[in-house]
């Protein structure tokens, strides 16, 4: 086991950091497409996580703009993050590393909730709540499908 092969599970956490939900999504959306992650996680082909992991995503992006919205570094916002950083590192893990994978994700997203919403707080004072918000939906939604089509195509 080379350390390469954990990198798709630390660069999922490192999304979870920014959006809990994303990985969940991003896995939903490769499971939908007919993609197999390289860890196994029975849980993944379950036809409710799939609808349910898809609505959270979707309802995540809508929540975040909201100024009621609550920082990501809140006890329920953290264990969301450490949650499905570990689910999702342990999925794009390789296969009877899943523990390892969910290790590292969980490692990588905690730290980076705090810097993440540093950097978001930096972004909304200068340029608001919502233009800040899309800016970062963007970037880690694109990052967190790149991760996880990157992951599920090397399994190949």
């Amino acid at each position: 086991m080379r350390i390469p092969d954990l990198l798709p599970s630390a660069l999922i956490g490192a999304v979870a950091s920014a959006r809990s939900m994303t990985p969940m999504a991003a896995l939903a959306a490769a499971h939908v497409a007919g993609r197999e992650t390289p860890g196994r996680l029975r849980l993944l082909t379950h036809p409710l996580f799939t609808a349910g992991a898809l609505a959270m995503g979707v309802g995540e992006l809508l929540g975040d703009k909201m100024k009621s919205a609550p920082d990501r570094t809140v006890f329920p916002g953290l264990l969301a993050r450490v949650m499905s950083a570990g689910i999702a590192g342990s999925a794009l893990a390789p296969h009877g590393r899943e523990r390892t994978g969910a290790g590292m994700a969980v490692a990588t997203a905690v730290p980076l909730a705090y810097a993440t919403l540093a950097a978001r707080k930096r972004a909304m004072r200068a340029i608001g709540q919502t233009r800040s918000g899309l800016i970062e939906d963007a970037l880690i939604v694109g990052a967190g499908a790149a991760i996880v089509a990157w992951a599920v195509c090397r399994r190949r």
